[in-house]
């Protein structure tokens, strides 16, 4: 197949339409040939043959179904690919377009002289760019998801863990310190989160009945971790 492409028209990534006047005036039938492999949590796709008309749905089945299977994406290498025209480039940018949705990437790590070409032609092969800087920044976003996550869970429980707490503290005379204390020793003899432990407590002073096994390891933790009253010292001054 002669490569003859011209950029008609590049809408925002969605779609390019082109002319390829000779695509099949070779008359060979059309060959794709392609892989995936696991890579982490991404999947790396290598692809060989042609990518024209013929072909575009079959990649597009192939990409469509290994992009679900990732978790963060896909791992292009189209170094062995011959051909490639506007339509097996609408599959790359369709794939793209789905994986964004989905708070995925697609990523080109090789392209042959074909995909390049074309690429460069369209202006696109920044959309499918990777680098060891934007993995590095991926992995501090999610770190910072993760802890936002975890400061909402902290912003709504810390209530109710401090109002355990004073219910220990005034039903048992424990200090702040002592009261904290048992709550951990509750929450990890009975495998409870901190959280449903206090929220059970605090539903016994409203006239819910703690569960058996909660008052065991309560009455427990409180012994241990109480301060006994100073008692006056025996070698009081006479």
């Amino acid at each position: 197949m002669s490569e003859h492409t011209l950029p008609m028209q590049f809408g925002g990534g969605d779609a390019v339409v082109c002319a390829t006047p000779d695509a099949t005036s070779s008359g060979r039938p059309p060959t794709l040939h392609i892989e995936t492999y696991p890579a982490y949590d991404r999947l790396l796709v290598v692809v060989s043959g042609d990518l024209d008309i013929d072909t575009d749905q079959m990649l597009q089945r192939t990409l469509s179904t290994a992009l679900t299977r990732s978790v963060s994406g896909l791992d292009l290498d189209l170094s062995g690919v011959e051909f490639c025209d506007c339509s097996g480039l609408n599959v790359l940018l369709r794939t793209r377009r789905r994986a964004l949705e989905e708070a995925k990437t697609v990523a080109i790590r090789a392209a042959g002289a074909a995909v390049g070409k074309l690429l460069d032609l369209t202006h696109t092969r920044p959309l499918f760019a990777w680098t060891e800087e934007e993995t590095l920044y991926d992995d501090a976003e999610e770190d910072l998801r993760i802890e936002l996550v975890q400061l909402r869970r902290a912003m709504q429980t810390r209530p109710i863990i401090d109002l355990a707490r004073g219910v220990l503290m005034a039903s048992f005379s424990l200090s702040a310190e002592d009261a904290w204390n048992v709550l951990v020793a509750v929450s990890q003899n009975t495998n409870t989160k901190l959280h449903h432990v206090a929220q059970d407590l605090v539903n016994s002073v409203n006239g819910e009945a703690l569960p058996e096994p909660l008052q065991q390891r309560l009455a427990a933790a409180v012994a241990q971790h109480s301060t006994p009253p100073t008692a006056a010292s025996s070698d009081t001054r006479r």
